[in-house]
C-alpha cells in the first residue's frame, strides 16, 4: 500500500534528509587513502546519534552497521570493516536517519583519491541516471517511466542496470511501496502522485548487472567483478514537481 505524506509529514521527512545531507558532506572531507569504513562508520552514527536522530540501518532485518559501505565491486550493503581505502578506489556510502519516527535515505559514490578515467565516466553517467529518474516523478507519470528513463540512458551507453535491487518508499518504514525499478517500460507501473515519498537510487556497473552475495548475507557484488556506483536520493512529490529532500 502507497501511503502518501502530509504537509507536516514532509516537514519532518525533510529534517531527516538535512541529516543525511550533512552526513555525506561530512564524509566528502573525511574519505581518503588510508582511512577505514569502520572508521567512516563511527563517524556517521556519532554525527546522527549528535543530531538527536536514530541510524536507520543499524539493526534493519539485522544489518550490523550505521552505514553500507560498497567498494570498487560491491554493489550495495557493503559491511564496514578496518580494511584501509586504497588509493584509486570507488566506494558508495548509503545513510539513512530517522527523525520523530521518519526515515530520510541517500547513497552517494566517492573517489578515494585519483580514480581512473573510465571510473570517473561511471560516475558522470551514474549520478546522470539519478536526476534523469528524478525529472520522472511528476504527478501523473508512471513508476515504469522513472525506469525507462535510467535504463534507456544507461544502456545506451553500454552499461549494466542492476535489477536485483530496486528504489522504493520511503516514510515510517524505510522501505516502503511501492518498488521502484531503475529498468522498465514507459507508461507501465503504478501511477506517481502528489504526497508520495520515493527514494531513486541507481546502482550502475560497467560490465553485467547481475549480482552474487558474499557468504555474510549481505554483502551483494557483480557476478564479474566489475565496477558499481550508486547514488540515490529520497525525494518526494509535489504538484509543483519532485523536491529532492537529502541535499543540502
Amino acid at each position: 500500500m502507497i501511503i502518501f505524506k502530509s504537509a507536516r509529514e514532509l516537514a519532518i521527512m525533510r529534517e531527516a534528509g538535512q541529516i543525511v545531507a550533512e552526513c555525506h558532506a561530512l564524509l566528502g572531507e573525511k574519505i581518503k587513502a588510508g582511512v577505514s569504513t569502520l572508521e567512516l562508520d563511527e563517524l556517521v552514527e556519532g554525527y546522527i546519534r549528535q543530531k538527536g536522530a536514530i541510524p536507520s540501518f543499524k539493526g534493519h532485518h539485522g544489518f550490523p552497521a550505521s552505514i553500507c559501505a560498497s567498494v570498487n565491486d560491491v554493489i550495495c550493503h557493503g559491511i564496514p570493516n578496518g580494511q584501509p581505502l586504497k588509493e584509486g578506489d570507488v566506494i558508495t556510502i548509503d545513510i539513512g536517519a530517522k527523525v520523530k519516527g521518519y526515515h530520510g535515505d541517500s547513497a552517494w559514490s566517492y573517489a578515494v583519491g585519483q580514480v581512473a578515467p573510465e571510473i570517473e565516466k561511471l560516475m558522470k553517467v551514474t549520478k546522470e541516471c539519478l536526476f534523469l529518474g528524478i525529472e520522472q516523478a511528476q504527478p501523473g507519470k508512471r513508476i515504469g517511466d522513472i525506469g525507462h528513463a535510467i535504463q534507456t540512458y544507461a544502456e545506451s551507453l553500454k552499461y549494466g542496470v542492476v535489477r536485483d535491487f530496486c528504489g522504493h518508499g520511503v516514510g515510517r518504514e524505510l522501505w516502503e511501496d511501492p518498488e521502484i525499478p531503475h529498468y522498465g517500460h514507459a507508461g507501465k507501473g503504478p501511477a506517481i502522485k502528489d504526497g508520495m515519498t520515493i527514494a531513486i537510487e541507481p546502482m550502475i556497473t560497467m560490465g553485467r548487472w547481475q549480482v552474487k552475495t558474499d557468504a555474510d548475507g549481505w554483502t551483494a557484488r557483480t557476478i564479474d567483478g566489475s565496477i558499481c556506483v550508486q547514488y540515490e536520493h529520497t525525494l518526494a512529490v509535489t504538484k509543483e514537481g519532485p523536491i529532492i529532500l537529502t541535499q543540502l
